[in-house]
């Protein structure tokens, strides 16, 4: 299907769309997909040259190692990646939200030009296992000792903590102060994971196998007084500004897919014989794509919307929201119907549509539940806070 937004693009963002294809047709072929998927592996050689050719380092500054550019750019990348592998895509987010948690921050600028280049990997903790998306309930706590942070706690469905050299993790080194939220208190610390403090171990999930999701369980850990990312006391403003941007590239990651499964299905629809003729020329087969076609047409119009409002330094977090929410379901209504379209062969092993249809589901509830993404889009129209 011809995308709407290349008719919108820029020069350089049609070069960037066709490096990155190139890229990927070169060095991530489907067999190579497949097997990371099959195996859950990180493909740290792929990464590496995505981080050679620019893409890690994309909205990132230039002069602290980055490509420049912005969140549009980035958006090319991850809907590219996730057509392919959308693990690797989930992975490519955090790379982007960790650099821009160091540029907001204005400290620790030292650390883009290892991440952009992929010579160096971070990853973020922050949920918990009785919290999830309630991050002010969060039990690991650090404290000051003789010019060091002590950490204690544990931390789930942490991507890439396995390959990290560094883990972003917020804590609790303070109680809330009186009449304040409980978000008070809370400190974004750097901490290395090479140490005996620091354990991380795999969770085999069932979708985004490739990502490396890990429990992280820190155990007397220990980060440098100066680890700190803004201010002790309020991590979560440090990671405010990453909010709208994750929305965005999350969204990107379902278009991305929804992309993929829906060049894959009509090549099949076109391809397969049955009843004298092609299956795709009976409208049962026509319509539910066909519409799914136009969903996710709208859906990148507004992905690239809110991208374009944050890239312009405006207000996005109504438009980031929706867009996170509108793409996630469109494109697992978009899956379903392919798969069902491809009857057995969308759930065999050998075909990409399987790795979709699993990997749209974890777009639902991640980064953030679509349920709560409702809450926060109807608070932006003006009712009373649900969450």
């Amino acid at each position: 299907m011809v995308e709407i937004l290349h008719a919108f693009r820029e020069d350089h963002e049609r070069a960037l769309t066709e490096s990155i294809q190139g890229l990927l047709s070169r060095h991530l072929p489907e067999e190579r997909a497949a097997q990371a998927d099959r195996e859950r592996l990180f493909l740290r050689d792929v990464w590496k040259t995505l981080g050679e050719n620019g893409m890690l380092g994309l909205g990132m500054p230039e002069e602290h190692g980055g490509s420049g550019g912005g969140v549009a750019e980035s958006t090319i990348v991850t809907r590219e990646l996730a057509r392919i592998l959308p693990s690797m895509a989930v992975d490519y987010v955090l790379c982007g939200m960790v650099g821009r948690t160091i540029i907001d921050s204005g400290q620790h600028t030292n650390l883009i030009e290892g991440l952009a280049s992929g010579e160096r990997i971070y990853s973020y903790a922050l949920s918990e296992p009785g919290g999830g998306s309630d991050l002010l309930s969060l039990r690991t706590q650090a404290t000051l000792e003789q010019g060091m942070w002590r950490v204690n706690g544990q931390k789930l469905w942490i991507s890439l903590a396995n390959e990290s050299d560094l883990i972003f993790t917020l804590v609790r080194t303070d109680e809330p102060e009186s009449g304040r939220s409980r978000a008070s208190g809370l400190t974004l610390l750097i901490i290395p994971k090479n140490q005996p403090g620091v354990e991380t171990n795999k969770v085999n999930l069932s979708i985004m196998r490739a990502a490396g999701t890990c429990e992280v369980f820190f155990t007397d850990a220990l980060a440098p007084a100066d680890s700190v990312v803004g201010e002790r006391g309020r991590g979560l403003h440090a990671l405010r500004g990453t909010l709208d941007v994750e929305r965005v590239l999350s969204a990107a990651i379902s278009l991305g897919i929804g992309h993929g499964a829906l060049d894959l299905v009509l090549r099949y629809v076109n391809e397969r014989d049955a009843f004298g003729g092609p299956i795709g020329r009976f409208q049962a087969v026509q319509h539910p794509l066909a519409e799914s076609a136009a969903e996710l047409t709208a859906a990148s119009l507004l992905v690239e919307y809110a991208a374009r409002l944050i890239d312009r330094g405006l207000p996005a977090s109504q438009e980031s929201a929706m867009a996170k929410l509108v793409a996630a379901e469109c494109v697992n209504r978009l899956v379903d119907r392919a798969a069902r379209a491809m009857g057995a062969m969308g759930i065999a092993e050998e075909s990409p549509m399987q790795r979709y249809l699993r990997d749209a589901r974890l777009q639902l509830f991640s980064p953030v539940n679509n349920d709560l993404v409702r809450g926060i889009v109807a608070q932006s129209l003006g009712m009373p806070r649900s969450y």
